[in-house]
Parts: structure tokens; sequence; C-alpha cells
């Protein structure tokens, strides 16, 4: 083939990848529900079913899927890259978060810390549920097919957004198995 076709493919086969990318992106879209008209009164995220339930006065308001810490089992330690089980509060908001949007729960509680002491390790902390960094915010509802994060819990901006709003602070978090 002659240099000039290379260049040509060269340009051609990455513009073909961002297409194919970005229509994978619309096409798994779904169409945005209708806003709850309600703030949420608990948060229950299931691990096993990868999703983040909102829920008002027990009826549920919203169902998201979620992205959870790379490793399995409830967390033991800092660094285990595991996403921690129990009730928490959220006792922060971070609306500058290096991943759209951040509320902070209360991770460790004192199950946790004595768990972690009976291994003399540290507990760790900032256990977060947040959207994605700048640089992955294409990837949108995609997000939630690899457990990525360092035992938070990630959602795509959009559904952070919602979440963000519709959820007060000191607002109890269940997360199971």
């Amino acid at each position: 083939m002659p240099a000039n076709t290379y260049r040509i493919l060269a340009c051609i086969i990455p513009l073909q990848l961002v297409a194919m990318l970005a229509w994978t992106v619309y096409a798994t879209r779904s169409p945005a529900p209708p806003a709850p008209t309600q703030q949420a009164d608990h948060i229950v995220i299931s691990k096993s079913r990868h999703t983040l339930t909102l829920l008002s006065h027990g009826a549920v308001l919203r169902i998201y899927p979620v992205a959870l810490g790379r490793s399995s089992g409830p967390k033991q330690q800092q660094g285990d890259h595991r996403t921690p089980e129990g009730e928490y509060f959220i006792d922060g908001r971070n609306p500058h978060s290096r991943f759209h949007l951040a509320l902070h729960l209360s991770y460790p509680n004192p199950a946790d810390r004595a768990r972690a002491a009976a291994l003399h390790q540290p507990p760790g902390g900032g256990i977060e549920i947040h959207g994605l960094p700048p640089a992955f915010a294409l990837l949108g509802p995609l997000q939630h097919h690899l457990d990525w994060t360092d035992g938070c819990i990630a959602l795509s901006n959009s559904q952070v957004e919602e979440v963000y709003g519709l959820t007060p602070d000191h607002l109890l978090v269940t997360i199971h198995p």
C-alpha cells in the first residue's frame, strides 16, 4: 500500500472508534424518568445487585445501577478497595469533588473501627457516593459495568446529580452485601 493510504487509515480508524463509542453511549441511554416530587428518606445499596435505591416512606423513588469497590467482600481496612457494609449517614457534600459531586458517608462506624482494630489496621475512610471524573464522563451509564472504585459507590454524572438533589444531609444509607 502507498504511504498516503496508511496516513488516511491512521486518521479514519480513530474517528471510527470514537463514533462507535458515541453511538454505544447514545444507543444505551434510556429516556429519563420523570423527576420525583419528594425527597428521599433512605438510601439502600445492594452490592450483590449493584444498585442504589432511593426510598421515601418505604416507596421506591428511583433505582440506579452502580459501580463499587474493585475488591469483593465487606471493607476490612484501609486500602483494601472494598465497599463497606452496614448503616451509615450522609455526613458531608462536596460540590467540587474530582468525581463530579460527592456525598460523603460516615464510614467507619463503631463496628468498622472494631473490625479494623482486631486486624491491627486502620479502618480507612473517604467513602462516598460520587459521579465520574471529567476524563471519563463520556462513559455515562456504561460506567457501572465494571467495579472500579477504591470502595466508593459510583453513578453516572447525571444520576449523581439526581441523587445529590433528592437527598438531605444526615440521610440513612444502608449497604447490604
